[in-house]
């Protein structure tokens, strides 16, 4: 495929789908994942059905995660973009209130999932001409906030695996950075912040520009 192919997850919704909708723009091929199949498909009829490839995947099921390096490498030979957007905010609470189930998920998403996402995806990633991973993370991974525990402390995991991952690939042609959006007008922000006026933040059509500028 000509086209540079970029792998994009939470991708139904929020900045992964602007960003999938400004990459495609640019004459990318998208691999959009997702679990909420109606945003997908939203996605798709935005962008044309030529242009992208759906996931329709839960990223708390690893074993079906590890499959989609040999598919995408059957079908494109190489990924020039990954960005792992996907992101669960979880219940705000002190951490000696928390459910462990819920925390257990959090990290699933946020940390394990990338985790596997690395995996399957470096030959991928390693077969193109040059190839840039971008793991979207929060402040309060660097600036712990109270009540915000599982969230916080699987920033900070995220942000310290991408920068082993990081460390790891420096003489190769794969380019690992740590993007903070910081506050933007998203449906995860409303949630945290319920009496914030959103109008007064970026959309998630502003950050998704500078996250692709820092390609």
């Amino acid at each position: 495929m000509n086209k540079a192919v970029s792998f994009v997850t939470g991708a139904s919704r929020g900045i992964g789908f602007e960003t999938c909708v400004r990459l495609a723009n640019k004459d990318h091929h998208i691999v959009a994942l997702a679990r909420t199949v109606g945003g997908l498909e939203e996605l798709a009829d935005k962008i044309g059905d030529d242009n992208i490839t759906l996931i329709p995947q839960d990223l708390t099921d690893g074993t079906s995660l590890e499959k989609l390096g040999p598919m995408l490498f059957d079908k494109f030979g190489r990924l020039d973009n990954f960005i792992a957007n996907a992101g669960l905010l979880g219940t705000l609470c002190p951490i000696s209130q928390c459910d462990p189930t819920e925390w257990q998920r959090v990290f699933a998403i946020n940390v394990t999932a990338n985790m596997h996402l690395i995996r399957t995806l470096h030959p991928l990633l390693n077969a193109a001409p040059s190839a840039n991973a971008v793991f979207v993370t929060s402040s309060v991974a660097q600036h712990p906030r109270a009540y915000w525990g599982a969230y916080a402390a699987s920033k900070a995991a995220l942000e310290n695996m991408a920068e082993i991952y990081k460390q790891e690939t420096a003489d190769s042609n794969i380019n690992v950075s740590i993007f903070d959006p910081g506050g933007t007008a998203t449906k995860m922000r409303a949630s945290a912040f319920p009496g914030e006026d959103p109008n007064n933040l970026p959309s998630a059509k502003d950050t998704a520009e500078k996250l692709i500028k820092a390609l």
